[in-house]
Formats: structure tokens, C-alpha cells, sequence
């Protein structure tokens, strides 16, 4: 039997300690909704992980346990501190899988492995959101359809200042017209980089099936497939020595 993928869910949590709205929608916080389901899915060992918390929920023992980092922030991405980041980033380049959810496009973490400033358009009035699958043979869309819509959702629009990714598998429409590529792969050194765009704090995207779908086929997808360490000098392989 292998051995489960150990996630972590790492959260901000901000706004469900001060803003009752969000409380009353994730009372155990967005990071509690998130590993719930992903906890009942089967093969997936999952932890959760807040910025309050000592050294920022994420020393290295965690960090080092961890094959899928799940990342969600708003308001305290300056709170993160650079250590913290740095020791991510670290991690990602040796084969940890990254999923940034939502506002997260503007976290210190995002930006760094992005080279970019992540900035998009947005406003938020709860209108409807189609997000349509232009991928359909990649594992992070199984068992989807051709889209799924969002009743009520904050719009994110182009333009949305990343690289171009190395998969495209969301393109979303907005009841207000704009479109906006919600689904993007990454490879940064070993590990794989997923940003999915849905996720507001005051409506209860995460409790929707399509996106936990959406979510638990990306913790698969993301999880390594191999480790990579480089270690210098290299000695001499001695292929074309003389005799």
C-alpha cells in the first residue's frame, strides 16, 4: 500500500476571527472547510496550518512533511515573512507540490515563483460564473463536465500579469462579460504549481463539489514525482581520462 499525500492547508486567518459574515459561512475557518473534504477523499493525510501560529504555521518540520502545500490569503500576504517564503520556495524547487486558491495570485510566495506582479482586475458584486474546462484530458479536471457555474462569486478579469502557464485549464466568464484564465500549471524546479481563481471568504465557494473536485484532483496531480537536490562540486565522472 503507498503511502498517503501529506497536505497542508494553510490559511491567514483573518477574516473568520474578525468578519462575522465569513464566520457564519466557514465557522471552522477556510482552512478547516478545505481539509474537511480533503480528508474524506481517501489516501491523503491532511494538516492545516495559520499565520498566528508559531513561526507562521509552517516551521521546517512541517514544511519537510509536507508533499502539497495549499496556500489562501487576502489581507496579511506583508505579514508572511521573507524566511518563511524563502524556505517555500526552497521546497518547491526540491518537488513540493504549490496550490494557491483565489487572492492568493498576490501572496510574497506567488509572486516570487511567478517573476511577475500578479495583478488583475476585480470587482464584487456576487454575479455568475461559468468556468469552462479547455483542457479536458488533464487529471486535475477528472470527472467534470465541458464547465460548472458559480451562482455568486467576486469577479477576478484580465489582465492578469503571470507567465504564461505551462497548462491552461480553466478560462472563466462573468456575467458582467470579462473572462479570466482561473486554472494555470507551473513547473518550478521539481514541483508542480497549480492557481485555481475561485475561493471569496464571504461566499461559500469551498463547499461547492466541482471546486472540492477541482481541488483534491490537483493535491493528486501536484503531489512529487521525484525530488531533485544538486549537490557542487561534482567530481569528475572520468569518462575521457587517458589511459
Amino acid at each position: 500500500m503507498s503511502s498517503p499525500i501529506r497536505v497542508t492547508v494553510w490559511n491567514e486567518n483573518y477574516h473568520e476571527r474578525v468578519n462575522p459574515a465569513v464566520q457564519k459561512v466557514y465557522p471552522q475557518g477556510i482552512h478547516g472547510a478545505i481539509a474537511r473534504f480533503l480528508s474524506a477523499c481517501g489516501g491523503l493525510s491532511v494538516r492545516t496550518a495559520t499565520l498566528d501560529q508559531a513561526d507562521q504555521g509552517l516551521p521546517k518540520a512541517v514544511l519537510d512533511a509536507t508533499d502539497v502545500l495549499i496556500w489562501w490569503g487576502h489581507m496579511k500576504h506583508g505579514d508572511v515573512a521573507d524566511e518563511l517564503v524563502d524556505r517555500v520556495q526552497q521546497r518547491v524547487l526540491t518537488g513540493m507540490g504549490l496550490i494557491v486558491l483565489h487572492s492568493g495570485h498576490f501572496s510574497k510566495i506567488f509572486r516570487r515563483l511567478m517573476g511577475t506582479t500578479c495583478q488583475l482586475k476585480w470587482r464584487e458584486v456576487g454575479e455568475r460564473e461559468v468556468l469552462w474546462v479547455v483542457c479536458p484530458s488533464h487529471p486535475i479536471v477528472a470527472g467534470l463536465g465541458e464547465y460548472f457555474i458559480l451562482p455568486h462569486t467576486e469577479m477576478y478579469g484580465e489582465f492578469f500579469d503571470v507567465p504564461a502557464p505551462d497548462e491552461l485549464i480553466f478560462i472563466s466568464s462573468f456575467a458582467g462579460g470579462e473572462v479570466f484564465r482561473s486554472g494555470l500549471t507551473y513547473r518550478r524546479g521539481a514541483g508542480k504549481v497549480f492557481y485555481f481563481r475561485p475561493g471569496h471568504e464571504t461566499f461559500p465557494i469551498f463547499l461547492d463539489p466541482n471546486v472540492q473536485r477541482v481541488i483534491a484532483n490537483a493535491v493528486r496531480w501536484a503531489a512529487p514525482s521525484a525530488t531533485m537536490a544538486i549537490e557542487c562540486p561534482m567530481k569528475p565522472l572520468g569518462w575521457f581520462e587517458p589511459k
